[in-house]
This record gives C-alpha cells, structure tokens and sequence, in this order.
C-alpha cells in the first residue's frame, strides 16, 4: 500500500462519476467529504447510538455550508437513506443495530455538475458475538481427511531448480523455484529460500499466500535473510517469472472466473486444488532438514486470507496464522440476513439458493468452518469499510477460532492490504517461539 491513513476520519473518495481510480487520485478535488464517528474505533454495544459526523470542505479545507448530502446507512442487507444539508459545522446523525454487527454509512454530495464527492465509515456493535449464520457440514472433516489422504497418495517429487539470489543476499541465502505434484495434476508453483549453511533442525518455517488474480509467485530472499525457511506459491499451480502478458492471458482466458469454476461439486471445486496445494507446500516445508520441528507459520491477504485459515484449519502442526481481510468467509450470510464473504459464491433470490448445488459445496469451502479446527496462534486484521471482505464475515470465522487470536480493527480501512501490524505480531511470535 502507498500509504495508511491516519486519524479519525473515514475516508473519502474523490472524482467524477464512471472515471478510473488513477484518474481520480490525479484530479485536485474543489470539494472533500468527511465523514466520522464519536469514538474512534468505531466499536459500540448493540442498543447504543454512533453518532457520525459529516463535513463538506472546499479545497482550502474550509467549511461549506448549504449543499445536499445524501446518506445510505447499510445494516448489512437493509438500507436506509437520509438526506442532511451541511452547516459551517459538522451536521451529526445516529444510527444503532439492536444486535451484533455492523453499519457502513455511505455519503455523497454532487458538489458541481458531473462530479460527485463520497466518503465511507463503518462501526461495528458487538462484534465479538456475531455468530456463523449456518453451521459446517456433518462431515466436514470426514470430507477433508478423504482428501488429505488422497493427497498423501500422491508422492511429493520435489523439483528445485536453482536461481540467482539478488546481490545483497549472495553467498547468505540460496533460492529456488519450485515445483511439486499435487492433486489434479496441477503441481505447487512456489519459491522457496533458504539461509545458506543452515543447521539442521534450526530454522522457522513460512509460507505465503496469495490474494486473487493471476500472478507468479513472490520471491523470498528477504525472509531468509531474517532466518527463515520461506516459500511463496501462486495460487494456481502456473510458471512463476514469466512476462506480463503470460499472465494476463491466463486471467483473461483460462483462469477468467475461476472462482465459480466446479462449484456445483465439492470435489470439483477450483479451490479444492488451491487449498490442498497449500497442505503439500507446508508438506514440503516440514519435510526441510532445517526446519525446526515447532514453528510453521502462514500468510496471506484476501483470497490468500482464506486459504491461510484453511491452511491453518487442515494441518493442525501450523504454529501461527495471518490472515489479513481474509475472504471466504460467511459463504451463505444472507441466511441471517447479512453480507457474504468474496467470491459471493452463493447467489440468493426471493431468500433462496439458486443452485442447491453450490449452496451445498459452499459449506466445505467456508473460511470460517476452518477457523474453528485452527490450532495455531492467529492474527486477523478487518477494515470496517471494506465492501468485498466485510467486516461481519471476518469476524463471523474470527469468532469461531477458540486458540489464542487477536484481531485489528481498521476504521478507515477498505479492502487494502496493510501487514504492518501482522509483522510485529509475527514478530514478537518468533520471539517467544526461540525463547527470546
């Protein structure tokens, strides 16, 4: 990310109507919109009132006073819609949920002709007590130990191909990319680096995952040079290194939609091959001379949320878990009435599944009927304005994990990857896993 925002203030989006993102950052905006709530992480108990504040400011930052704001206040599925002028101070509103959740609070302003001004914020009402809207299946473990099994079937044949380390890391750090047999004979795509002339039995190990889209896997050097036995795949088993264009023509071909593909059939689902390819690269990772023995940690942001929590949930030897706005989550929240987790995969019409098919494979791929499994320590992290991962979902598998977790809250955070926090909590986790 270019940067974090700071401060109280949610934050506000800027541009005209049906322009691209860059084209609004470069535009130098007459009007900015604000909008705030009384407590500054956003966090109340069900039953009590936020009180949001909302501010129209031209661009020498001074208030103005006379024009229309348009408000929608979105508990969850149900919208309600306001209208406010604003004042030379800021014009105030309340809102509550009589139960556990949250409120994003969307408001506009068409402060010139073809230019709208936005601006978002969110609280959460007892966030701790959101509950999963419908439980895991029966045989949810029975279904994934079937698959593990037949993942252990299927022998490892590790290929390591060695490449150039960048200068700063020579004679420190060796690097691979590699390749390993995985089910549907899609194999683990990955990079992995080592701190070269390792003891044996010394060393973490880390594996990161990747968020959604089309890409190679990330090299790792850097995670080497801190000690560790690091390895990044890409989520779909596909050539790392290759130009651009190699990848954009898997995103627009082959791998367009991906993430409805099989998903009628549990066993058939795209990500039944995604998650287990995470199992066999931490398979791998276990199976280093170097490794430790104690200390195996996984990463990632988004899609790669969700399958760090899946990977966390399947192999019960994973120590610590980051999963940063992690999606798919709440697969079928509109059952209570809430917001489902990315890739919305259960669509819903007149308050029922269009496809009992995919509603019942989305029970197999919940993030959160893995959070309960999870073991390891675990770190979460949720933006309260965030739209593609929303908060309700990340904490209905937050609420589910009963090892040792915490979670960060980001008022004014959307669905952007931050992993400053994460870092240090992983940190002081080596810390105390090395005695330290």
């Amino acid at each position: 990310m270019s940067r974090q925002l700071t401060g109280v203030f949610c934050i506000a989006l800027f541009g005209v109507i049906g322009t691209m993102a860059q084209e609004k950052q470069k535009a130098n905006p007459a009007y900015t919109l604000k909008i705030s709530t009384d407590r500054p992480d956003a966090l109340y108990q069900k039953g009590k009132a936020a009180v949001f504040s909302v501010s129209l400011l031209d661009a020498t930052d001074q208030p103005v006073s006379g024009r229309q704001v348009d408000i929608d206040i979105a508990r969850e599925l149900a919208h309600e819609h306001k209208v406010v002028m604003t004042t030379n101070a800021p014009v105030t509103f309340e809102a509550t949920l009589d139960h556990p959740g949250f409120i994003l609070c969307t408001v506009a302003c068409a402060c010139e002709p073809g230019r709208k001004v936005t601006a978002r914020c969110g609280a959460g009402f007892d966030p701790l007590d959101i509950k999963q809207g419908r439980p895991a299946p029966e045989d949810f473990d029975a279904f994934w130990t079937k698959q593990k099994t037949e993942l252990a079937a299927i022998p490892m044949n590790p290929r390591l191909e060695p490449i150039e380390v960048p200068a700063d890391s020579k004679g420190k750090v060796v690097s691979f990319d590699v390749k390993l047999d995985c089910v549907g004979g899609v194999p683990v795509s990955g990079y992995f680096s080592r701190p070269a002339g390792a003891a044996a039995k010394s060393l973490p190990a880390f594996l990161s995952l990747h968020a959604s889209g089309v890409r190679s896997a990330r090299r790792q050097e850097g995670r080497a040079l801190k000690g560790m036995l690091a390895m990044d795949i890409n989520a779909h088993g596909i050539e790392n290194g290759k130009p651009e264009s190699y990848y954009t023509d898997l995103e627009t071909g082959r791998l367009s939609g991906y993430r409805t593909i099989g998903a009628d059939s549990a066993e058939q689902y795209y990500f039944h091959g995604m998650f287990l390819r995470a199992v066999r690269a931490l398979e791998f990772l276990k199976s280093q001379p170097e490794w430790d023995g104690r200390t195996l940690m996984v990463f990632g942001s988004s899609q790669g949320g969700g399958q760090a929590i899946a990977a966390a949930g399947l192999d019960p030897q994973v120590s610590f878990c980051a999963a940063l706005v992690p999606a798919m989550c709440e697969h079928t929240g509109f059952l209570v009435g809430q917001n489902s987790g990315w890739p919305s995969l259960v669509k819903f019409r007149d308050g029922k599944p269009e496809s009992a098919a995919i509603f019942k494979t989305a029970g197999y791929y919940d993030a959160a009927n893995f959070a309960s499994r999870i073991k390891a320590e675990t770190f979460f992290n949720v933006g309260l304005i965030d739209v593609t991962c929303p908060p309700a979902t990340v904490y209905t598998a937050y609420n589910n994990i009963s090892a040792v977790k915490s979670i960060e809250n980001r008022p004014a955070m959307g669905h952007e990857y931050w992993a400053e926090e994460a870092e240090k909590r992983m940190a002081a986790y080596l810390a105390r896993a090395r005695g330290k």
